[in-house]
């Protein structure tokens, strides 16, 4: 896609060009190129990228993403997380959750890219995930993996945002500037807002979150009455991450001007490495230090060369609070502007954010440097010694630092729907469905609610002195969430149209973005993102039209699943499973229930009698030719099947409504079944059936929960299934359509 002319055409003669042009330089503004586009997405970090690809790959003709800087990717490369942490708890370990989508594409590029330069795919050993992968490389995967698209995404870097277009409640573009006065306006249908702090969100004046949520808003149990002096600040903090890289001599940075042994003193029994290969998987305690944590490349236990040993920090000891800020920069932000030090860091200006950022960098370097003379000094030149190790220039920075910090927090959009604790949390440490499964979720997760220390305890209580990071109130990384999904409604702004919240920048609470901020969560935003806008754009919509109705949410989460995006979070179900779709399709509706003490989907289990029919009674309830609940008498039909048991109205419906015969006073119903009873019991109920499943050489096979699922399927699909066309929003209902928060639609249960 090429841009349009510039508004200054050279319609002058050649002598009078010059002259022409000198009068013209200083007020530039007029010269702005203007670009027009379909969906314009605002912040090229992972989830930015993974919105691009995804409406490109559903047709989407011109898409713009601006950048502010040179690398794409975000947490990947350009916040300095190679090494990632998507730990879950399954059966009492920590397990990583399963990577599907965009994600599963990045980590099978990651793969490649190892294998090819290492000889392995995984050559981390990393403490805290399996999979790693060095920045430079990164960065490259995100421009290799948009490429194949460059018909349809201009990539625009080295642009910030600086004012936002609206006209009559709706966002239509942006204007950005580079060094100097330089500008650029996009015009646009549909943005979506990937930046690091949501500035196309706030400077549109749509509503959004910063910092603590009280809990007069959401009534979180972790949320605070009131905030005291300076609680508007707190945040998860923010970390520059150093990537290390082995050097085989003594590498000692410079001595940071405010290094204060003391910054790191609650950290001193902290054991800065010792030997593990990786072996007993993530989180094993036996591999627990400083340097296996987030290790990059491990090249000791994979006999590799020589120099290729890497490292990244990202330790609470070198965690940027964002509140209780350091007097320098309190009186650095002061000058710049009055007040700007008590400003929560989304709303301060990108200069005040870079005063910030520095002090930042230099408490990265502090830590480093900590590590490669008291530490070293401390327990003695051990084998991979932090002072053998050297800041790698892999960024091209002149501090070989990342570009950009690691965000663990930004702005939240005040949407449709916001994600709150109560939605996730439970109080025992192993992870199930949680207490809200919301209908329109666009994919599934789980991760800890987890905050690094977000306040500082300085020295002799004086903000001049050397600090340390601390916890405060109930913000730490011991709250335990179940699996849930991501509701569509939490990425549309309550009021404004035209825009998307991507990224961090979506509908959650302080409490559980705290939770959802991984890489893989965030390509999955991303992905969702692409797929709205998408959908809106080919038939005319706003993202409220799709997300206040039932059935363009089923056609959003349709589209999600057949590109291999796990929504319903189960945790052995995979893309490439027959029965993908349909495990996560027939959940999410409520055909399918999900065992409630496990999070297994367990496709080769077979299906009982009493699983059978209630599946196929809340099937038919889910249809457009829904019938009505029959009465059922006091006294119950099947013996084996008393008037007490929880399944007895799906039994008896199933007989009522079906042309079933004769019956006999036992129901059996723990009896598997097999595929000849599914297409017997399908044509009872005058419902679609299946040659395939009565050839008399398969008849007789037993039907297991994979098989039963594609198939009821199927016969939804030929079908329809019976939605409403809209319903109004309740901005404080996770389940509209689900009362008693079962997890099941109350249209598909019988009335009590």
């Amino acid at each position: 896609m090429s841009p349009p002319a510039s508004a200054c055409s050279n319609w002058f003669p050649p002598d009078m060009r010059a002259i022409f042009l000198s009068l013209i330089i200083l007020p530039c503004l007029l010269c702005a190129e203007v670009i027009e586009a379909d969906l314009l997405i605002v912040g090229g970090d992972e989830s930015g990228c993974a919105a691009a690809v995804q409406a490109a790959r559903l047709g989407v003709k011109r898409i713009v993403l601006v950048n502010d800087i040179d690398w794409l990717g975000g947490q990947f490369c350009t916040q300095g997380i190679g090494p990632m942490d998507e730990w879950t708890l399954v059966n009492g370990k920590r397990v990583e959750f399963p990577a599907t989508g965009a994600f599963a594409e990045i980590l099978e590029r990651i793969h490649t890219h190892n294998r090819q330069t290492y000889g392995i795919a995984k050559p981390g050993n990393s403490w805290c995930g399996s999979n790693t992968i060095e920045p430079k490389a990164a960065a490259r995967i995100f421009e290799d993996w948009l490429a194949p698209y460059s018909a349809q995404i201009t990539v625009l870097k080295g642009w910030e945002p600086m004012k936002v277009l609206v006209e009559n409640g709706r966002v239509v573009g942006a204007e950005f500037r580079q060094t100097g006065q330089t500008r650029l306006t996009v015009k646009a249908a549909l943005t979506a807002d990937s930046t690091d702090w949501g500035d196309v969100i706030r400077l549109s004046g749509a509503a959004y979150m910063a910092g603590p949520d009280l809990k007069s808003r959401f009534d979180e149990p972790g949320a605070p009455e009131s905030l005291d002096p300076g609680g508007e600040q707190e945040m998860n903090p923010i970390s520059w991450c150093p990537l290390l890289r082995e050097a085989g001599k003594d590498s000692t940075i410079p001595k940071p001007a405010r290094y204060d042994a003391h910054s790191f003193a609650d950290w001193q029994k902290a054991p800065p490495w010792v030997d593990w290969d990786g072996s007993g998987g993530i989180y094993n305690m036996a591999g627990w230090c400083f340097y296996t944590h987030r290790r990059m490349i491990d090249r000791h236990h994979n006999n590799l060369a020589p120099g290729t040993e890497a490292v990244i920090l990202n330790w609470p000891a070198h965690d940027y609070p964002l509140g209780t800020l350091p007097l320098h920069v309190v009186e650095a932000l002061e000058k710049n502007e009055a007040g700007s030090s008590k400003k929560n860091i989304v709303d301060m200006t990108p200069a005040q954010r870079r005063i910030v950022f520095a002090d930042a960098k230099q408490r990265a370097l502090e830590f480093v440097y900590w590590l490669q003379t008291a530490v070293h000094d401390r327990v003695g030149d051990y084998p991979q010694s932090f002072r053998h190790m050297k800041l790698a220039d892999d960024y091209g920075t002149a501090d070989h630092l990342p570009p950009k910090p690691y965000i663990r927090e930004g702005l939240r959009l005040d949407a449709l729907y916001i994600l709150r604790e109560q939605d996730v949390r439970t109080e025992v440490e192993k992870p199930l469905w949680a207490r809200s499964m919301p209908f329109d979720g666009v994919f599934g997760y789980q991760f800890n609610m987890d905050f690094h220390p977000t306040r500082r305890k300085f020295r002799d209580n004086d903000a001049a002195q050397p600090w340390q990071p601390k916890f405060f109130g109930t913000r730490n990384w011991n709250a335990h969430s179940d699996r849930t999904m991501f509701p569509l409604r939490g990425l549309v702004p309550v009021k404004m149209d035209g825009l998307l919240g991507c990224s961090k920048n979506i509908g959650v609470t302080s409490m559980v973005q705290s939770s959802l901020r991984l890489h893989g969560q965030m390509m999955h935003v991303g992905t969702a993102v692409g797929t709205v806008a998408a959908l809106a754009l080919k038939d005319g919509l706003q993202p409220r039209d799709i997300a206040t109705s039932p059935k363009r949410v089923r056609e959003v989460q349709l589209t999600l699943v057949r590109h291999g995006t796990l929504i319903w979070p189960w945790h052995d179900v995979k893309p490439d499973d027959a029965h993908f779709e349909a495990a996560n399709l027939l959940t999410i509706a409520g055909i399918w229930r999900a065992d409630p003490d496990n999070v297994f989907f367990k496709p080769d289990q077979v299906v009982t009698r009493r699983e059978l029919a209630g599946a196929l009674v809340r099937l038919i309830r889910a249809t457009s030719q829904s019938k009505e609940w029959p009465a059922l008498p006091d006294r119950a039909r099947f013996s084996d099947v008393p008037a007490d048991a929880a399944d007895r109205a799906f039994v008896e419906t199933l007989i009522a409504w079906g042309d079933f015969g004769p019956q006999e006073s036992n129901f059996h119903p723990d009896q598997p079944v097999n595929w000849a009873t599914l297409n017997r019991w399908l044509a009872a109920l005058k419902l679609p059936t299946f040659k395939t499943l009565v050839h008399p050489k398969v008849k007789d096979y037993p039907l297991t929960r994979g098989e039963c699922t594609d198939y009821l399927h199927r016969v939804l699909q030929q079908l329809g299934e019976g939605l409403p066309d809209r319903y109004d929003i309740d901005q404080d209902d996770a389940m509209p359509f689900d009362e008693d928060n079962n997890k099941v639609p109350d249209r598909l249960e019988p009335e009590r």
